[in-house]
């Protein structure tokens, strides 16, 4: 299937703003943009992971054109894309205020397929993020109503309100973002990993000193065995390690062990990229 990404707005003046007024934060620290292409980046990384998924994006990705709304819906139409997926980051007002949550909007007809994605979708944000569930509204958008295909656009937090934006300017919350948009696709349409040959951690390597990649500590160990099934499922091979603190036997989830820390730091980023922290542990021999 083909999906296209649409990072809402773009496009500069020759003081670098925006050329779409009020599409920044009030302090100017963020323009919209920044986020909505970082975010549309981080989806094209993980559905590249799927079977029969084909990505492309409706907007400028470099940022310095504002490409018009009826020429990104145009793209989409033209290459017959199955999905239409307009990232946003919302705002009320030019100054700072308490309006905040999340929200994603299907056209106003209620398409029955852009429901059921959009629902899905919105679940997994809100979820993610611990953020105020402003629920699945229908409006006229441009984007919306002249796409031929299932189309959302999800409003991912107010950039008028200052814990919104701080959020918004980080890279976690980029990512978390991201999932999600992701595991709303994947629910809704029954998206299939590519299979991937596992690498199996070594439990001792080569070498006196090596770092090994930690994705969860527990005191169950029942705990650390769905962990471990969690990330069987993400491609990614497991192991318990366990080890004794204050009287307490804990349980770590050993998703890697290598002698360079380069390859540690790159295992860690494939995995922040499937939606799982972890942290380093340098172990001894």
């Amino acid at each position: 299937m083909l999906i296209y990404l649409d990072a809402g707005h773009g496009g500069r003046d020759s003081r670098g703003n925006p050329v779409t007024p009020g599409k920044r934060t009030p302090d100017g620290s963020m323009l919209e943009w920044e986020f909505n292409s970082k975010v549309a980046e981080y989806v094209e990384a993980e559905l590249k992971n799927y079977q029969n998924v084909t990505v492309k994006r409706s907007d400028d990705r470099t940022g310095r054109t504002d490409v018009s709304l009826s020429e990104r819906t145009n793209r989409a139409n033209r290459d017959k894309a199955s999905v239409f997926v307009s990232i946003h980051a919302n705002g009320y007002g030019l100054g700072w205020n308490s309006a905040n949550g999340i929200e994603t909007f299907v056209y106003i007809t209620k398409p029955a397929g852009a429901v059921k994605l959009a629902n899905l979708v919105q679940k997994h944000m809100v979820n993610d993020t611990g953020r105020a569930n402003r629920r699945v509204k229908s409006a006229n958008f441009a984007v919306l109503r002249t796409s031929n295909m299932t189309a959302i656009l999800c409003e991912c937090g107010f950039m008028t309100n200052r814990d919104e934006a701080t959020l918004l300017k980080s890279d976690s919350y980029r990512r978390k973002i991201a999932h999600a948009i992701v595991k709303g696709l994947v629910e809704c349409y029954g998206l299939k990993p590519i299979k991937k040959e596992p690498e199996t951690p070594k439990q001792s390597p080569g070498g006196n000193v090596f770092y090994r990649v930690v994705t969860g500590s527990f005191l169950e160990k029942s705990n650390g065995l769905e962990r471990i099934e969690e990330l069987k499922k993400k491609n990614f091979s497991s192991f318990l390690d366990a080890y004794e603190k204050n009287g307490k036997t804990y349980f770590r989830c050993i998703t890697g062990s290598f002698t360079s820390r380069k390859n540690a730091l790159e295992r860690m980023a494939s995995l922040d990229r499937a939606g799982f922290d972890s942290f380093l542990d340098l172990y001894k021999k």
